[in-house]
């Protein structure tokens, strides 16, 4: 059973890690700011790739990656890490990390349709019902949170674009890699994803002139300890077996399961932060986990 469903395991084992890469990235975001965490979360994992291929591949570096390989993956890492994470993060600020969240919620949806149109992927009536269960239940989780604060319905365009940009990013990046990768390493991979979003950022952060935030960020031990467990357990484990999951099933099942953070990261919420849950929330749950469990069978 296990083995035939390598790739929902894959998917929520990495789901799991950006639990914990969510938890360490808004702890080092609130010291250092976004865009300098996003930088040097790629960087370090660049480095834990280098010395994971090095190790377990021979190399440092993807060197047996096809052409083809290189130009799809490379697209996949400036389109999911670069555009799609500042696309994210922008809306943030513009319409608040609820609105986003809940836009962010149609990915699953989105990689299921462009999965079907660009691969040809068909999903049976179950899964169909399953991923819509388990984002129903991602969607009351996100709207439970600090229910106190009502939901506007009107929101700027621009801020709820900028979310959709986020939720596109995330897909058409999850799209590209599986096209990319083949039959390849999933973890090498990824590791060609990386390289491609640190360029990407370093290009960026020239006009931006954020360079001089960079090396404050970097100077800030307090900071750093939560930006390297983030790297450790988002873009280098998290991803990494998020391509492993798309590699190994279809990818609108593999986005659906790794669309759970949301879920996941309730318990620390409750028992180590003592943040109050509410009865939507709690009911969220068990929907989104009933789905996410009949995509298993």
């Amino acid at each position: 059973m296990i083995q035939s469903n390598i790739g929902e395991w894959a998917a929520l084992f990495a789901a799991f890690c950006w639990t914990i890469t969510a938890m360490s990235f808004e702890s080092a975001g609130k010291q250092v700011g976004s865009l300098p965490v996003n930088w040097i979360r790629l960087v370090m994992a660049l480095i834990f790739f280098s010395v994971y291929s090095w190790i377990f591949r021979g190399w440092p570096v993807p060197q047996d990656a096809s052409n083809h390989a290189w130009i799809w993956l490379t697209l996949s890492g400036l389109v999911g890490f670069v555009m799609g994470d500042l696309f994210l993060f922008r809306a943030f600020i513009e319409i608040g990390s609820r609105i986003s969240m809940l836009i962010m919620a149609s990915v699953p949806m989105l990689t299921t349709l462009m999965a079907g149109i660009w691969m040809d992927e068909r999903l049976s009536g179950m899964d169909i019902f399953s991923m819509m269960l388990t984002v129903a239940g991602i969607m009351l989780v996100v709207m439970g949170r600090n229910a106190d604060k009502k939901i506007e319905l009107k929101q700027p365009l621009r801020g709820v674009m900028l979310a959709f940009g986020g939720a596109l990013g995330q897909a058409v990046g999850l799209i590209l890699s599986k096209y990319g990768m083949g039959h390849y390493d999933a973890f090498a991979a990824t590791q060609i994803r990386v390289i491609a979003g640190v360029t990407g950022f370093s290009l960026l952060f020239f006009p931006l002139k954020r360079w001089g935030v960079v090396k404050r960020a970097l100077c800030n031990s307090k900071g750093m300890i939560p930006i390297t467990i983030g790297a450790f357990f988002g873009p280098f484990l998290g991803v990494g077996f998020s391509l492993l999951a798309i590699q190994n099933t279809l990818t609108g099942i593999a986005s659906t399961i790794m669309a759970i953070v949301p879920i996941l990261i309730i318990p620390p919420a409750l028992i180590i932060f003592h943040e109050r849950i509410t009865i939507q929330e709690i009911v969220g749950a068990f929907v989104a986990v009933g789905g996410v469990a009949l995509l298993f069978v």
